[in-house]
């Protein structure tokens, strides 16, 4: 496998974790405000590291890296990835993986195989914005959703994180973004039996929550975590919340659930 790009230390990209970056080349979408867009628009193949040269640096760092981190671009456009992982994995390196979820058969396949270890996925915006924010198709915006609702399995730890930019984003399209996610945990719920409801009031409380100035909605997920799953939670197990349910979620100082 070809690397385009190697960070050789990251204190950031991996939380937690002291890791590298490693940088794949290609991406099917095209963001405007891309961070990385010379290695999407740009890509030099004369100038690269080869799987051997990033192998060996990797041994040289056991003991002191404790992950990698593998962006792009895409990365799940290599078919080659899985086994590129492996080799890196058997050098006892956790896996954390950056991906705009449009490959969501190859993310399962990789969570399944136990190859990765923590995700971070973009959402580039509101389902309405997105083939205009991302300028991909319909489908792809498709696969986006399915991947998003592998990860809320939590079978691993991920993140949902969105570049907020003036020109395409506004504190509408945050609470749609927040709604959205929100939908996979109401798809969870009703496996419960259990109908879920969010009113205006709770979720521009959790879009307010989960914006960041400097991070954007990157902590968007972990606000619908710690203020909305964790207390669902806590009511299933004590049994205040049961089967055949119908909980509404509001916001009046903190969030309250009302059991109809």
């Amino acid at each position: 496998m070809r690397i385009q790009g190697l960070q050789k230390l990251t204190l950031l990209d991996y939380p937690e974790k002291t890791a590298c970056t490693l940088f794949t080349a290609g991406c099917n979408f095209r963001c405007p405000f891309c961070h990385n867009a010379a290695l999407v628009t740009h890509i030099d193949n004369s100038n690269f590291f080869t799987e051997e040269y990033v192998l060996d640096y990797l041994k040289k760092r056991k003991g002191v890296l404790d992950g990698v981190c593998i962006t792009g671009g895409e990365p799940l456009l290599h078919k080659d990835l899985p086994e590129f992982i492996k080799k890196v994995k058997a050098l006892g390196y956790l896996i954390k993986l950056d991906t705009n979820g449009s490959y969501p058969e190859r993310l399962q396949s990789l969570i399944d195989d136990g190859l990765i270890d923590y995700v971070a996925m973009d959402i580039k915006n509101t389902h309405e914005k997105y083939l205009a924010t991302a300028d991909c198709s319909d489908d792809e915006l498709q696969n986006v959703i399915k991947s998003v609702e592998i990860l809320k399995q939590n079978k691993i730890d991920y993140e949902f994180r969105t570049t907020v930019v003036k020109e395409y984003h506004d504190a509408e399209d945050i609470k749609k973004i927040a709604a959205n996610m929100l939908a996979v945990l109401k798809k969870r719920l009703a496996s419960l039996e259990i109908t879920a409801e969010f009113d205006e009031s709770a979720l521009t409380a959790i879009a307010d929550a989960g914006f960041d100035k400097v991070y954007g909605a990157r902590p968007l997920r972990r606000a619908i975590q710690s203020k909305i799953e964790d207390a669902l939670s806590e009511k299933l197990l004590d049994g205040s919340i049961k089967n055949g349910d119908t909980v509404v979620c509001k916001f009046n100082e903190d969030f309250e659930f009302v059991s109809e």
